[in-house]
C-alpha cells in the first residue's frame, strides 16, 4: 500500500512540475511558393513541434535505377509531382533559447516523406510507367532567412517503385527548395 502512495504522490507532483513548464515555441502554419523545383506548398502545425507540408508543381527529377532505361549520360524528367511530409522538429526550445530564429518553422527535423511523379513533359529516358512514387524517413533542416527567404535540406533513404510493380531501394534520396513564404498565421 505504502509503495501504491508513493507512486501515486510521485505522478502528481511530476506531473504539476511538468505543467509548469512554459512552452512558447510551437510550429506555425506557413504557406510558400518553392521555385527551384516550381511548386507550392502548405505546412500546417500537426502537433506542438510537428507539421505536415504537402506541395504541387512541376519540376526536375532524375530516374530511378529500376523504372528508366535508355539513358546516357545526364538524366532528366521533368513532370508534375506532389510531395507531401510529416515533419517532426526536435530542436525549437533549444533554438529559442540561443536566441536564434524558430519563425515558420525553423528548425531542424526528421520526418516520413512520399513523393509522386505523373506523366513527363520533357525526359531524355523511357520510364516503365507514367506514375512512380517514392517514400522513406528524412533528417532535414528548413529556415527563414530575411522577412521571408525560405531555405530547406533534406536527405534520407527511399523505396521506390511504379504502378507496374517494379521498384526498389535508392540510399539516398535528397532535397532542396529555396521559396519564399507568402503568409504565416
Amino acid at each position: 500500500m505504502k509503495k501504491i502512495i508513493f507512486i501515486l504522490t510521485f505522478g502528481v507532483f511530476s506531473t504539476l512540475n511538468y505543467s509548469q513548464e512554459k512552452n512558447d515555441i510551437t510550429t506555425e502554419k506557413v504557406l510558400r511558393v518553392n521555385f527551384l523545383n516550381p511548386a507550392i506548398e502548405l505546412e500546417i502545425p500537426t502537433g506542438h513541434y510537428s507539421t505536415f507540408s504537402s506541395a504541387l508543381g512541376v519540376g526536375y527529377g532524375g530516374g530511378y535505377p529500376d523504372l528508366t532505361y535508355g539513358e546516357n549520360g545526364f538524366i532528366y524528367i521533368i513532370s508534375p509531382f506532389a510531395d507531401f511530409q510529416q515533419k517532426w522538429f526536435y530542436n525549437l526550445n533549444k533554438r529559442n533559447e540561443k536566441k536564434r530564429n524558430t519563425a515558420n518553422n525553423s528548425g531542424n527535423f526528421v520526418s516520413l516523406r512520399f513523393v509522386t511523379r505523373g506523366n513527363s513533359i520533357a525526359e531524355n529516358v523511357n520510364r516503365t510507367s507514367d506514375l512512380d512514387f517514392a517514400f522513406g524517413p528524412t533528417w532535414g533542416i528548413q529556415r527563414k532567412y530575411g522577412k521571408n527567404f525560405h531555405l530547406l535540406f533534406d536527405l534520407g533513404p527511399q523505396y521506390y517503385f511504379d504502378t507496374n510493380g517494379n521498384g526498389n531501394i535508392l540510399p539516398i534520396m535528397v532535397q532542396l527548395n529555396l521559396g519564399f513564404d507568402l503568409k504565416r498565421k
